[in-house]
C-alpha cells in the first residue's frame, strides 16, 4: 500500500498538523515528509475521527428494495463514516448466529464502511423468548449490542433476563423505549398539533415510562442499557438523574429530533413521520443543549430508508422513518452551535469518540496518533450543499431535508487510510 500523507490538516480543530498513513495505520503526526506518497491536499479542512453510528438500518436481507448493505454503506462513506452499527429488523430477522454472520461478511464484501451487527433481543422480534444471545455475541460477528429497534423490549422479566445475559459478557441492550400500549394507532406526537390534524396521538410518557423503568433495571441488574432515539425533555432529565447516581446508561438523540418539530406534519407529508415522532420545539432545545452537555452521550441516525411504495401514500399507511447517513454530519454541527461556533472536539466526541466506545469498536472514534487505525473524515466547515435526493448515495429517497441549503460538506473519508471518499466523491474500487 502505498503511503499516504494527509497534508496540513486541522485535527479536531486543535491546529493544523501533516498525518502520515502507512499500511493502514498512523505513523507519524506533524511535519511529515515522505518520499513517493499520496498526498491529499488538507488546508481549510477539518480532520475529524471516522464517524460511527450507533443505528443504521441497511435492510439487507430481505428488504433490498429500500437499501442493502452496499448502498447504505456508500451513503454511509459519503457521510464521514467509518463504522455503522445494523439494526436487527431485517428478514430474516438477525436473531441468529448465521444471520449476523452473513450481515457482517456483506460489510466486509462491500468495503466503505465496517459494519458490525446488531442483534436481536427477542426470537423474531416478538418479545416473547430470548434470541440466541450467546452464539451471536461468540460467532464470527461478536456481536456485543443487541435490540429489538422498531419495538420495546415491554416485558420486564425478558428485559431483565437479556440485560443479566448480557453483563456476563459485558454487552449491553439498546431499548426502543415505547409502552405500547399507550402508543396503540398513535400517527404522531400527541400535542396541540395532533389536534388540530384529527391524527392520534403519539404521548411521550409511553417514552418516559419505559426508560425510568429501564433505569432501575439497569441499576438492579447491574449491567448496561443504551437508549435509542431519545426524543423528550423529561426523558433527558430521568437519564441525568440516573447518571448522577452511577447507572451505566448511554443515550443517543438523531439529527431530526434535533431539528424538526411535529409543526412539520401540518404538510400531511409521510417523509416526517417517524418513531418516535417530532416533538415539541421545547423538546429540540433541550435535547440540543443535553447533546452539548454530554447527558446525551451521541448522535445516532436511525438511518431509515424506505422503497417508494412504503411512503409515497397516505399518511396512516406509510412507515415510519427518515434517511439520515448522508446529512446527520451537518445537522449535527448545526445542533451543536453551527460551522462558526461549533466546538470540534465535542462534535467528535458525540459522533465518534463516544459511540465507538459505547458499541466496542476499538479501532475506531481514535484520533491521529501513530499506530492507530486511520479512520477518519475530512470535512470542510467552510462549504455548504444543498439536500437532492436524486443525488443521494442511498437506494431510497425518503430525506426530510430536501432542497435544505446545509452547512459542511465530508471532503473525503479514510477506512484504515484507503479513502472511500476523495473530493466529495464516492471511491469506485474499495472492496477488500
Amino acid at each position: 500500500m502505498t503511503d499516504l500523507v494527509i497534508k496540513s490538516a486541522d485535527i479536531v480543530g486543535k491546529g493544523r498538523q501533516d498525518v502520515l498513513v502507512r499500511d493502514g495505520r498512523v505513523a507519524e503526526v506533524g511535519s511529515v515528509s515522505a518520499k513517493d506518497a499520496e498526498v491529499v491536499d488538507a488546508d481549510g479542512l477539518v480532520l475529524l475521527p471516522g464517524l460511527v453510528d450507533l443505528h443504521t438500518h441497511l435492510r439487507e436481507p430481505g428488504r433490498e428494495d429500500a437499501e442493502t448493505v452496499l448502498t447504505g454503506t456508500r451513503a454511509a462513506a459519503k457521510g464521514g463514516y467509518t463504522a455503522v452499527c445494523a439494526m436487527a429488523n431485517s428478514y430474516p430477522v438477525a436473531d441468529t448466529a448465521g444471520v449476523v454472520e452473513q450481515v457482517a461478511a456483506l460489510g466486509r464484501a462491500a468495503g466503505y464502511a465496517d459494519v458490525q451487527p446488531i442483534g436481536a433481543v427477542s426470537v423474531g422480534l416478538e418479545g416473547k423468548r430470548l434470541a440466541e444471545i450467546g452464539a451471536m455475541a461468540q460467532s464470527a460477528a461478536q456481536v456485543r449490542m443487541f435490540s429489538d429497534d422498531g419495538h420495546c423490549v415491554h416485558d420486564p422479566v425478558l428485559m431483565r433476563r437479556a440485560l443479566e445475559y448480557v453483563k456476563t459478557f459485558g454487552g449491553l441492550v439498546a431499548q426502543h423505549a415505547e409502552e405500547p400500549r399507550l402508543t396503540e394507532g398513535a400517527q404522531m406526537n400527541e400535542g396541540a398539533v395532533s389536534s388540530e390534524l384529527g391524527l392520534p396521538g403519539w404521548p411521550s410518557v409511553a417514552e418516559e415510562a419505559i426508560i425510568a423503568r429501564d433505569v432501575l433495571l439497569a441499576e438492579y441488574t447491574g449491567a448496561r442499557v443504551h437508549f435509542c432515539h431519545v426524543s423528550t425533555a423529561r426523558s433527558v432529565a430521568i437519564i441525568r438523574e440516573a447518571k448522577a447516581r452511577g447507572a451505566k446508561v448511554t443515550a443517543e438523540v438523531c439529527p431530526h429530533h434535533l431539528l424538526l418539530t411535529d409543526e412539520a406534519a401540518r404538510s400531511y407529508d409521510p417523509v416526517y413521520k417517524v418513531n418516535p415522532p417530532l416533538r415539541r420545539e421545547a423538546d429540540v432545545e433541550v435535547l440540543r443543549a443535553a447533546l452539548a452537555e454530554g447527558v446525551i452521550d451521541a448522535v445516532a441516525t436511525d438511518h431509515a430508508p424506505h422503497a417508494p411504495q412504503d411512503k409515497e401514500c397516505e399518511w396512516a399507511a406509510a412507515r415510519p422513518g427518515m434517511l439520515g447517513l448522508e446529512t446527520a454530519l451537518s445537522i449535527s454541527v448545526l445542533a451543536l452551535g453551527g460551522p462558526s461556533g461549533v466546538d470540534w472536539d465535542v462534535l467528535a466526541e458525540r459522533t465518534s469518540r463516544t459511540p465507538a466506545r459505547i458499541a466496542g469498536l476499538e479501532a475506531h472514534g481514535r484520533d491521529p496518533q501513530p499506530g492507530v487505525e486511520a479512520n477518519f473524515t475530512l470535512v470542510d466547515p467552510s462549504a455548504t450543499w444543498t439536500v437532492v435526493p436524486e443525488g443521494l448515495a442511498s437506494l431510497s429517497r425518503n430525506t426530510p431535508y430536501a432542497g435544505m441549503e446545509l452547512p459542511v460538506t465530508v471532503q473525503a473519508t479514510f477506512l484504515r487510510g484507503r479513502a472511500t471518499v476523495l473530493n466529495g466523491k464516492i471511491e469506485e474500487e474499495t472492496t477488500e
